[in-house]
């Protein structure tokens, strides 16, 4: 078949799932472990995956102390101190992380994933969000959160001056002529100059035009805003549909509003988020899951399903429904989620919290051949591109499915035996942008 998975790791934290450091075998340190993440990483690059993905955090004090204590996510290395690490220790997987365009400088962004791309030689990819913790702002000078849709006009701009600054130099401006002591050439140089509301930033930047001609750009936000800004920006997205109509309509709507401004279908790939479980049966995937959620710690769960609402829900009846959740600042598609769910599954509170201190998203719990039928559904039916995966427990959970799952998707076709290029571009088969400032 011509169309083949994209598949993109969810390592940080290393597993979504609260409980899987505690699990039997699992490295409870390997948030904080760089001999850990160097072994997944070249375990995951073993099972030719697409990317190695961070997303990052700003905020540690997002829930309750006395549930915050059961938590893996509260340490983690940062994102672009790690990645040219694991890219010394690699050499095809791309290596993605998220920076905030909300607390962060498009000078800052621009140069950090432009020096992470020529050190990779072409692997970097910049995961673009707008950051929906609202304790976050506590770390940044501010007393309340940025407003929502602010937050994606902001973004927005911040995504031309990253890229502007990208292209600040030509490919070939640096001569470096020893004859004549040139080093580079003035005419290939721009200076950026730009100025608005949010942004004054004059450039150039100070460094080499990336290999990638850009970094990859990725998006995660499902939003209304969300949806527009990937349609317009993003070359993949994270998303967390877990049903596959659903699915099928954000596949439908996100690329058809790449149509409408002469953006390309298959320059953008849309990855859920898929929580993997593997056995070599059913029963034995089952009993995994079961095993990992007697992990979950109740007040752990109940802090989740409150920052998952915008709204602490600590004082309701934990085995009564859950009541009508005024609308906040915090991330609506998580909330919507949240509430379609209660509705649809009569889910009392208690319910909830385990569902969202365990995983709550796309599930695939299985056999290596019912897992490889779910992800060839998906992608047949256009639900998907690939997944973006978060592996049940480490290292178990990751080895499982390299050496099990991976080898099914390509005995089908499914997926690569071999990378086919050396840049996290040519892998996921997306076109190199040309410099807005210089023909080539």
């Amino acid at each position: 078949m011509s169309r083949q998975l994209r598949l993109g790791a969810f390592m940080r934290p290393t597993t979504i799932h609260t409980g899987a450091w505690r699990y039997p075998g699992a490295y409870p340190d390997a948030n904080f472990n760089f001999e850990h993440l160097k072994r997944f990483a070249q375990t995951l690059e073993r099972g030719r995956f697409d990317a190695f993905f961070m997303a990052d955090h700003l905020a540690v004090l997002n829930m309750p102390l006395d549930a915050l204590k059961h938590s893996h996510t509260v340490t983690s290395f940062e994102p672009m101190t790690l990645l040219p690490a694991l890219a010394a220790v690699t050499e095809r997987i791309g290596l993605i992380a998220t920076a905030s365009t909300t607390f962060d400088a498009p000078y800052h962004v621009a140069r950090r994933f432009a020096s992470l791309d020529h050190i990779s030689a072409g692997r970097a990819g910049w995961n673009l969000v707008t950051t929906s913790n609202p304790d976050a702002a506590l770390n940044f000078g501010l007393d309340e959160h940025m407003e929502h849709d602010e937050r994606y006009r902001r973004a927005r701009e911040f995504f031309d001056v990253v890229t502007g600054l990208w292209d600040s130099w030509a490919d070939d401006a640096f001569i470096r002529d020893t004859a004549s002591g040139t080093f580079f050439d003035p005419q290939k140089l721009h200076v950026l100059n730009y100025k608005s509301d949010y942004f004054s930033v004059r450039g150039p930047l100070n460094i080499a035009r990336p290999v990638q001609g850009w970094p990859v750009i990725v998006q995660a936000g499902s939003s209304e805003a969300g949806r527009q800004i990937a349609a317009e920006t993003a070359e993949v997205v994270f998303t967390a549909q877990t049903l596959l109509e659903d699915g099928k309509r954000f596949f439908a709507d996100v690329k058809g509003r790449m149509e409408k401004i002469g953006r390309a279908r298959d320059h953008m790939k849309i990855l859920p988020a898929a929580f993997v479980v593997v056995g070599d049966s059913l029963d034995e995937a089952r009993e995994i899951r079961a095993r990992l959620d007697t992990f979950v710690h109740y007040e752990s769960g109940l802090a989740s399903l409150s920052i998952a609402l915008g709204h602490d829900v600590s004082g309701f009846d934990p085995d009564g429904p859950l009541p009508e959740i005024p609308e906040t600042n915090a991330s609506r598609t998580a909330r919507q989620r949240v509430i379609e769910w209660a509705q649809r599954d009569g889910l009392t509170i208690r319910q909830l919290a385990q569902r969202i201190g365990g995983y709550s998203g796309l599930e695939m719990v299985g056999t290596p051949a019912t897992i490889a039928d779910q992800m060839e559904q998906w992608l047949v039916e256009e639900g998907s591109d690939g997944f973006n995966v978060m592996f049940s427990h480490l290292p178990g959970g990751l080895d499982d499915f390299v050496d099990k799952v991976v080898p099914e998707l390509q005995k089908r076709g499914l997926f690569r035996r071999e990378y086919e290029g050396k840049t996290l571009r040519e892998n996921l088969g997306l076109p190199r942008p040309e410099n807005r400032f210089f023909a080539t």
